[in-house]
């Protein structure tokens, strides 16, 4: 009895519900990172730390797999279910990032960790993300006030307060993230372009002056001075072998374990994994993992286009942009388009708090995606 209870929940309330033109397209682009991760990068990166050959290929399998219960419980859930949970865990992702600064792990110069004895390390700002697109679309959307001057002030105070705990960290890539989601949403939700584009001002010369006059980010301006001149200081060292490492794998690559400069490339199982897969499988291959997103992108949208409610149009919205834009920071930086900054890619880098973070902001969209089937 029970095992038919379960076979129809699964069935009618999930399978037969869930849009599988998306589903598909997560789990095609899961299955590239955990290829490329057991062929390329996880080799590397157990070599560099003298572990067992693969030791992060099983890691990563691991990362998935909870991925995987991750998006089956979010999409699982009813919308009414989804937003409640996501309130919660906002909150306490929420305190989890106020807390890094006092009991954070520093790895590099950046403090952006929490290692708990009983819990893996992991990011806070990766578990907050999919749920603060959720809040600041139930901001933006809510009819308990009809300012909507009001509204855009809540969600301006409460990204300012977050964007400065990430400064503090610092890390300029996930507040730039953060910034821009917000911005997509609060354009989408209909603001005043000359509003938008005060804010959006207000918000590049806090963060100039910030890297410009404030001693804890010289290395910030650093990376920038020697983006735009590089002859100056070391910090081109990262792109520049990446981009060697594209350049040099040509169209079709040199072949599974044949690239030598992704030795040389580093946390190339992570920020860089573009470049290593470029060297071995050219940049045909990148192409046709940038058409998945796109195509990606193009069902969501597809499906936002016949959608009714606008919160949850904002939320897919929301969540689109998220995955976009951290896409193409990611690539930027591994073409030498953007400054060096720590970035993964969505679904293939390998990361336990990326993979989370995908697989929430995949179980979101799944949810809000699929047909309504009534018991």
């Amino acid at each position: 009895m029970q095992n038919n209870i379960f076979l129809y929940k699964f069935y009618y309330q999930w399978w037969k519900s869930i849009d599988k033109s998306i589903f598909l397209l997560i789990s095609s682009l899961f299955a590239i990172g955990l290829f490329f991760s057991l062929v390329s990068t996880s080799l590397i990166a157990s070599d560099k730390l003298n572990t067992n050959s693969y030791f992060f290929f099983f890691k990563h399998l691991i990362y998935i797999f909870i991925g995987i219960i991750i998006i089956f419980v979010f999409s699982s859930l009813k919308t009414n279910q989804l937003f409640y949970y996501s309130y919660f865990l906002f909150f306490i992702t929420l305190i989890s990032l106020f807390i890094v600064p006092i009991i954070g792990v520093e790895v590099k110069g950046s403090k952006r960790w929490i290692d708990l004895f009983f819990l893996p390390r992991f990011q806070p700002i990766e578990l907050l993300k999919p749920f603060l697109i959720i809040v600041l679309s139930s901001i933006l959307c809510s009819v308990r006030s009809s300012n909507l001057y009001l509204k855009y002030l809540l969600s301006v105070v409460l990204v300012f307060i977050i964007s400065l705990f990430l400064v503090m960290q610092p890390d300029i890539g996930q507040t730039l993230l953060i910034v821009f989601s917000w911005a997509v949403l609060i354009f989408t939700s209909g603001i005043n372009i000359f509003i938008l584009f005060g804010l959006s001002i207000f918000a590049f010369i806090s963060l100039a002056y910030l890297i410009m006059y404030v001693p804890k980010f010289d290395y910030i301006q650093s990376r920038i001075f020697s983006f735009f001149n590089r002859d100056t200081g070391t910090h081109n060292f990262q792109s520049d072998k990446a981009i060697e490492s594209i350049t040099s794998g040509g169209y079709f690559g040199k072949g599974i374990g044949e690239g030598t400069l992704k030795n040389r490339v580093p946390e190339a199982h992570t920020d860089y994994i573009i470049s290593v897969i470029s060297e071995e499988f050219g940049v045909v291959a990148i192409m046709l993992i940038l058409l998945l997103f796109l195509m990606f992108i193009y069902m969501v949208f597809k499906k936002i286009n016949y959608e009714k409610d606008d919160k949850t149009k904002l939320v897919l919205i929301g969540c689109v942009s998220l995955i976009l834009m951290q896409a193409t920071i990611h690539v930027g930086v591994n073409i030498r388009l953007f400054p060096t900054t720590g970035m993964t890619l969505p679904f293939l880098s390998y990361g336990g708090s990326s993979i989370v973070s995908i697989s929430i902001l995949s179980g979101i969209i799944l949810n809000l995606t699929k047909r309504k089937i009534e018991n």
